[in-house]
């Protein structure tokens, strides 16, 4: 599948297209339309009164008119000073993302550049080129300059880069692909580096996965119901209408869905002696649901963001080339910090329901840590420790970094959103919540075995059938490492969700 882009109409669907599954891009006529229309706007100020970016200098240096012949260089100047970032690499799928959503904006015909130079980074995306982008250097002022930088860096034929897993120079793997180095013109430089673009595509790819996560959160729990003879009837539809929140809605429906017609939840419908279930059982629909609801806000932040023009100055139809402010990142940074106070959240009602599962004084007559011969062997408790530490750590990560600014460029820029480090960190988030349940579904399904000759629904079922093609059931001691990380590759492919879904049919 080749994807046509044409500025706007962009998804988050496309963005993991192209970002991990390394989708061809193309340009539309109508988008190199629009570049050369606007290119001409920038080419005729360039000869008249100073313009921003056109014919000055950058930033608390925009006082500084430059002459014609130093234009060129001025463009690969702030190029080359500003990729200034440390650190270790970013991930190549967030470095394709952010090239893929940069030229979104320029296909836009905001600009002012050339069609050339969108086309030079799809042709790097397109050669599986990708620049090497240290981690740290972006504060989501200017959007993501140093970021943007490293990636503009190699359309010169500078910095480095890799090519199916090998480190390059980027001159050497240009040449290797065919391509050339281009020598960027007036405004470019600036429309290369002025973008939310490593913010945005963070937050679409989170968004992907966080979707994903919400409906896996609500099956890992299910097990959790059954293993711990809890009730289903809290899930109720009448019941939850009474607090009508949507993603409420949506994941108790979940619950039900997956928990239909269990024999293990029947069993004890009747004589029950407990009154009502732990808040960490009859509440998830409650925090799995605020988690809902947080997702869908960020969503449709990043789906508004997909649609924006991002760049400083901006070329007009009217031949009006402007400031403005739109690369700041404040509406993407609140958006990825909210998103990560609800996930850690939701890991830490994962990390309550493991605690249960493992405790012999709570978990309705389970061994102690589900272990075969308790004492001689420990069962599950480390990789309990393991759930608690990351829910730990996502607890401090859940502090927000939107709230924070350092004024810089000479108190020009007195006031950045810090909106990199909030999608940074929320990535981490995804991770470690994806990592705890599945911890949980480790325990859960084991619980459950534990509890035959009763049998859980026939859609819990199917999910420990999917789980013992890669962890063996209840037994002795063994290395519980690999176990716990084939548990998370299942959550991570989705193995578990479409296993599921054959017996319900899809889920929210």
């Amino acid at each position: 599948m080749t994807i046509s882009l044409d500025g706007p109409g962009v998804s988050i669907d496309d963005v993991v297209a192209v970002a991990r599954h390394d989708e061809p891009v193309e340009l539309t006529p109508a988008a190199v339309a629009r570049m050369t229309a606007a290119r001409e706007i920038v080419e005729r100020r360039a000869e008249g009164a100073p313009t921003y970016g056109v014919s000055t200098g950058f930033g608390a240096l925009a006082t500084v008119t430059i002459p014609a012949e130093r234009r060129a260089a001025l463009q690969a100047a702030l190029v080359r000073s500003h990729a200034a970032g440390l650190g270790a690499p970013v991930e190549r799928e967030v470095v394709r993302a952010m090239m893929f959503l940069r030229v979104r904006t320029l296909a836009l015909g905001f600009s002012g550049s050339r069609p050339l130079v969108a086309g030079a980074l799809l042709a790097l995306l397109n050669n599986g080129i990708t620049p090497v982008v240290p981690e740290h250097g972006s504060l989501g002022a200017s959007g993501d300059l140093a970021p943007l930088a490293h990636a503009a860096l190699t359309l010169l034929g500078e910095g480095e880069v890799d090519r199916d897993g090998v480190r390059l120079r980027a001159g050497d793997a240009l040449a290797g692909a065919g391509l050339a180095p281009i020598t960027l013109a007036e405004k470019e430089g600036l429309a290369l580096t002025n973008g939310t673009d490593g913010i945005l595509g963070m937050l679409c790819l989170a968004c992907f996965d966080a979707a994903a996560l919400l409906t896996e959160a609500d099956i890992v729990a299910s097990l959790t119901v059954e293993g711990l003879l809890a009730t289903d009837r809290p899930f109720a539809a009448d019941l939850q209408a009474l607090r009508p929140h949507p993603g409420q809605a949506a994941s108790a429906s979940n619950l039900r869905r997956v928990l239909a017609d269990s024999p293990i939840v029947a069993s004890h419908r009747t004589g029950d002696r407990r009154v009502q279930d732990a808040y960490s059982i009859r509440c998830t629909p409650q925090v799995h649901g605020a988690a809902r609801d947080t997702l869908t806000f960020a969503h449709d932040v990043a789906e508004r963001e997909l649609a924006a023009a991002i760049d400083n100055p901006m070329v007009l139809p009217d031949g009006r080339i402007e400031s403005c402010g739109n690369f700041h990142g404040a509406p993407l940074g609140y958006a990825a910090d909210f998103l990560a106070i609800a996930l850690a959240d939701l890991g830490a009602i994962a990390e309550r329901r493991i605690d249960r599962l493992l405790d012999a004084t709570r978990s309705q007559g389970l061994a102690p840590f589900l272990a075969a011969d308790p004492g001689v062997d420990s069962g599950l408790m480390i990789g309990h420790y393991t759930a608690a530490a990351m829910s730990a750590e996502n607890k401090r990560l859940a502090v927000p970094a939107s709230v924070d600014s350092l004024p810089t460029s000479a108190m020009q820029e007195d006031h950045v959103s810090m909106a990199w480090g909030a999608v940074r960190k929320l990535r981490t988030v995804i991770a470690n919540a994806r990592r705890i349940l599945a911890v949980e579904y480790v325990a859960a399904a084991r619980a459950i075995d534990l509890r035959a000759p009763l049998r859980p629904a026939p859609a819990t079922s199917e999910a420990i059938s999917v789980l013992r093609e890669v962890v063996l059931g209840p037994g002795p001691d063994r290395f519980l490492s690999p176990e716990l990380r084939a548990a998370e590759d299942l959550l991570i492919s989705g193995a578990l969700a479409r296993g599921v879904e054959s017996v319900t049919g899809p889920l929210a």
